[in-house]
């Protein structure tokens, strides 16, 4: 039995003395006591939840394992670190195997066959002629800090007894900015059929502790030999006969800021293996709390049950962001490997990621994620009101305020504004505006004392870059537009909370900053301006930051035609999502962070702003773009930038992201549905603009305040039919697009169903679904701009010369009769569009027009 590494006994005589032979014998009967518990488990069946993703494994694709308390963090072929948040245990664990009497030794993550990922776990299977292995992988629920919070669990079935050699390389290594305290060494604990590793850092105070049944430990190097860093090994053993229904957990343990000694380690050691017993137990009731998960949430059905799992996974990985922290809970920006870095991708709390983000949270009805989201913004408000940009997992340890990371960004203040009024106006909570009335005033504020000609500027902060070319922003269109959308939604609150002084600021204040929007158009070429900068010219590279001024639902920018027409077309619209600027700026860089790469987060400003401004052809295309990537990479989670060349994610984008998969819900129940809820008014806004492809719509649990209905769209000739039903009587309106100047309370009576009929277009055009292919460059039709006339309907499209693309035509009434197509030939209800060009290279343009 080791009970320490050669390293933690040499040179010092007091090893000698009674103390630590009292910590000896505690150490020893500690152990003792746990000796019977370290012991394969019986094998207990895995949730069949019904939403899956089950794919062959890709080399070098990610996967994530996330939630409040751990993390696991890999590749599908399996290789993975083990965080019990915020500090990483171990890295680069790998399985190999040898077969009694077959020689050869079997690497396994070279054998990863198939990837499975489920909401309440994910499974890694290898396989191989003679042995089988899946590596089960989830977070519990529920789970004390530091013990047990990311759980692995290996099955063996081969044909043979076997050894298997789990390798890893110990971490303990806290997440950044913390201090370190070198690579941690490891000693061995004999226990029963296995043993477990303890690991040591320079820091007496942070250790941990690793444990696995039917184990052997690697070799460990004596301390008297020349340093040399190896991974630490367990090597455990299967047999056929009696191992077949058994799992073999990886059991993990970390301190919590106990003091060291022998007495904390033993103590550490028998309450990880204690959790052997609970494992059990503690997967049941994360895969109850799945099974549940859509009971409240809002979920649809359509006829692309594809689209319709996209949305449901959206929302499971947006929540397994939320992380515990001594500060409370909020939501982390992304997830990724480490490597050999402490930082796992943006795994810690973002201020401007969370408040894109809860618009999504606030559509599909989980209101007590916002609250506790915006919670932990206000706990880091700084006292002039600026809203905070990023806080580490380990803030505490280090002097982070003067750190220059925690106000970075300007973008979070008037977020902040906005997302309060958009909160207030879905869930009808006014108490939580009221316990936070002077936070939001405070961030109103800041905008307002940090202005150039009346509008928020960068002085105290990037609005979205962190550089830009030729030199940093002095006022950015996105920071603007934000302010104009922020000063009306703080005249709604205050109105509210009956400040009629604060009301007029702010509608005085919105009213001035949108007449001079215009002020960042280029008359020439009708594009909108990046920046101004302090001496008032600008910095007219055309971007897609003015889309964010579409957001809300009334709000737009004037003159924006050919501003829109741009983000449609090929220069900015790839197959896979949008460029933040397109090939024709002087600083386009496909594969740079900011200047050309496709962002989800840039697609679903596009698509929203796209619907909203009544271009949904070109909004469903990019809203389709983001759908796709929930299966592109890490299987069920959005990543975070993409090339802007092909379709293949840059090296170190986040794989799974915060605000990209919300960026695959805000559009779609927004924009494609066009909900808006008035919880205060007791109405809710239906605008569909759906594919004419599909007649029909079912939306659940949509959330109007503590209410929730079952909504049904369906087509029945030139109408579109909503139908609002809830669990007893209420009190609701339903609206169509138009907007009404002023809130009005809704004076219908209670009634358990509620019914809107809306117009319908004569005709409608959809368009041809196709997936990009890995690493494909951009080839699909674009539909540039679209003018429908009472009997007319004329689309700019564009596509490589040469390609041939498709249109699905519907007519919602069954006597119209086409009387003229141009630049398209009819078949049956399709619309075939050739791009012969003539001779042309490259991409080609036509005009398309139909008449009935």
């Amino acid at each position: 039995m080791h009970l320490f590494s050669p390293k933690a006994l040499a040179g010092s005589k007091a090893h000698a003395s009674s103390r630590f032979v009292a910590a000896l014998s505690l150490l020893l009967s500690l152990v003792a006591s746990a000796k019977a518990q370290l012991a394969p488990i019986a094998a207990f069946p895995l949730d069949s939840n019904p939403l899956v993703i089950r794919r062959p494994a890709m080399a070098h694709q990610p996967f994530s394992v996330t939630g409040e308390r751990g993390a696991i963090l890999g590749e599908q072929d399996g290789s993975f670190e083990l965080w019990l948040l915020p500090v990483k245990l171990l890295h680069n664990a790998r399985l190999t195997a040898r077969l009694q009497g077959y020689d050869a030794l079997i690497d396994l993550n070279a054998q990863a066959a198939q990837v499975e990922v489920r909401p309440d776990h994910t499974t890694i299977t290898y396989a191989h002629a003679a042995i089988t292995v899946r590596q089960h992988m989830f977070i519990p629920r529920t789970s004390e800090p530091g013990l047990t919070n990311a759980v692995v669990l290996f099955e063996v079935h081969a044909v043979r007894p076997a050894e298997l050699t789990l390798s890893f390389e110990p971490s303990l290594e806290r997440m950044w900015p913390a201090p370190n305290f070198g690579r941690p060494s490891g000693s061995w604990t004999a226990m029963d059929t296995g043993g477990a590793y303890t690991l040591e850092t320079d820091n007496p105070a942070l250790f941990g502790v690793v444990a696995m049944p039917n184990a052997q430990p690697g070799a460990i190097r004596p301390y008297q030999e020349r340093p040399q860093t190896a991974p630490l090994e367990f090597h455990f053993h299967y047999d056929p006969a009696h191992d077949d229904a058994s799992f073999y957990p990886l059991l993990c343990g970390l301190s919590t800021g106990a003091a060291g000694g022998a007495p904390a380690r033993a103590e550490l050691l028998r309450r990880v293996v204690a959790q052997s017993s609970s494992i059990a137990r503690a997967y049941r009731d994360s895969a109850a709390y799945f099974n549940h998960f859509f009971d409240t949430r809002l979920t649809v059905t359509t006829p692309d049950p594809r689209f319709d799992e996209a949305m449901r996974w959206a929302e499971l990985a947006i929540e397994s962001n939320e992380v515990a922290s001594p500060s409370g809970a909020g939501l982390a920006g992304g997830w990724f490997t480490s490597g050999d870095s402490a930082r796992p991708g943006f795994g810690w709390f973002f201020g401007r990621d969370t408040l894109w983000t809860l618009y999504a949270v606030n559509s599909y009805g989980n209101f007590a994620l916002s609250r506790e989201a915006m919670d932990f913004l206000f706990a880091h408000q700084r006292a002039d009101g600026k809203m905070m940009h990023e806080y580490s997992q380990t803030a505490e340890t280090v002097d982070w305020a003067h750190l220059p990371y925690l106000y970075a960004s300007a973008d979070s203040t008037p977020l902040a504004v906005m997302q309060m009024d958009d909160y207030v106006r879905a869930s009808g909570d006014r108490a939580f505006l009221e316990q936070h009335w002077d936070a939001i005033r405070r961030a109103f504020r800041f905008t307002r004392d940090h202005t150039t000609d009346g509008i928020y500027d960068n002085t105290q902060g990037t609005g979205w870059v962190e550089e830009w070319l030729p030199r940093l922003p002095h006022q950015e269109i996105y920071l603007a537009a934000l302010d104009a959308q922020s000063s009306e939604a703080m005249a709604r609150l205050a109105t509210l909370m009956g400040d009629s002084t604060l009301v007029r600021e702010a509608t005085a204040a919105a009213a001035s900053i949108r007449a001079k929007l215009p002020d960042f158009r280029d008359a020439a070429t009708g594009a909108y301006a990046f920046s101004r900068n302090a001496d008032g010219s600008f910095e007219k590279v055309a971007s897609i930051f003015p889309a964010v001024a579409f957001w809300s639902h009334d709000s737009a920018l004037p003159d924006a035609g050919p501003t829109l027409s741009a983000w449609a077309g090929h220069g900015f619209s790839t197959d896979w999502g949008t460029r933040s600027v397109p090939p024709s700026a002087s600083i386009y860089d496909p594969i740079s962070y900011h200047h050309g790469s496709v962002w989800p987060l840039y697609t679903g400003w596009a698509s929203l702003a796209e619907f909203h401004a009544g271009l949904p052809l070109s909004g469903y295309a990019h809203l389709l773009a983001n759908v796709e990537l929930t299966w592109r990479s890490d299987p069920g989670a959005v990543t975070e930038v993409l090339s802007g060349e092909f379709n293949e994610p840059l090296g170190r984008s986040s794989s799974h992201q915060l605000w990209s998969s919300a960026m695959v819900l805000s559009p779609t129940l927004r924009g494609l549905f066009g909900l808006e809820p008035d919880a205060l008014h007791h109405t809710l806004t239906i605008a569909p603009q759906l594919p004419p492809q599909w007649d029909r719509a079912e939306l659940h649990n949509v959330p109007v305040g503590h209410e929730r209905y079952t909504i049904m769209l369906r087509r029945q000739g030139s109408v579109l039919l909503a139908d609002a039903t809830g669990a007893t009587s209420t009190v609701l309106c339903l609206k169509g697009p138009q907007t009404s100047a002023k809130p009005a309370d809704c004076a219908e009576r209670p009634s358990p169903r509620h019914h809107l009929t809306l117009p319908l277009l004569p005709v409608e055009v959809g368009l041809e679904e196709a997936q990009p292919e890995t690493g494909a460059r951009t080839t699909q039709m674009k539909i540039v701009s679209q003018q429908t006339a009472a009997r007319s309907l004329s689309l700019t499209v564009e596509a490589p010369a040469g390609s041939l693309h498709h249109l699905f035509l519907r007519r919602n009434d069954a006597s119209i009769r086409l009387a003229q197509t141009v630049g398209a030939t009819l078949k049956d209800d399709q619309l075939a569009v050739s791009f012969d060009g003539s001779g042309e290279t490259g991409w080609v343009t036509k005009q398309l027009h139909l008449e009935w």
